[in-house]
């Protein structure tokens, strides 16, 4: 049984298949609308801001990440 997802953009039903050539999307134009959201930076990757140095009294413990 093939899996079927819906489109990022649209919501379009597509089955995650080979012959669909534009997966997870459902054409080149909702390919091509979610590209064009991620130049004009409408998505966003939240970032964490350390320290340069992890030591430093104000930083953040990492010590449980060893």
């Amino acid at each position: 049984m093939a899996t079927v997802v819906s489109c990022p953009t649209c919501g379009a039903k597509v089955t995650w298949e080979p012959a669909s050539t534009y997966r997870p999307f459902c054409s080149d134009r909702c390919k091509k609308i979610d590209l064009g959201a991620w130049a004009e930076e409408k998505y966003t990757i939240p970032a964490v801001n350390l320290p340069e140095d992890p030591n430093t009294p104000d930083g953040p413990d990492l010590s449980d990440l060893n």
